[in-house]
């Protein structure tokens, strides 16, 4: 089995919230880390944009990040919403059967 962080960026905390609920809800994520305080710089339709966003980060399996990205597309209000994935190589095996158990499809 292989696990995922997802990376997610928000305009708000509710939106960060909603996400995060629809994508525990349906068994897509085993766990959400909502922080605030983020401040974005970035190229956006070609000059620097500066943003406060909120970071996410979902723990799931590999197998599950095509239907969380689906998800979240459906969800966000961002154009082209940061989406990606960072494997993890190593981890507590307790935790990482946790984070199997709890993206069962039920």
């Amino acid at each position: 089995m292989e696990y995922i962080c997802i990376y997610m960026t928000a305009a708000s905390r509710q939106e960060a919230e909603n996400i995060a609920g629809a994508l525990l809800e349906e068994n897509l994520v085993a766990c959400a880390n909502i922080c605030g305080g983020l401040d974005s710089l970035y190229w956006w339709k070609g000059k620097i944009e500066r943003s406060a966003e909120i970071l996410c980060i979902f723990k799931t399996t590999r197998a599950r990040f095509a239907d969380v990205q689906k998800r979240i597309l459906e969800l966000h209000s961002y154009e082209t919403p940061c989406i990606v994935a960072l494997p993890l190589l190593e981890g507590n095996p307790a935790y990482l059967r946790w984070i199997e158990e709890s993206t069962l499809n039920r």
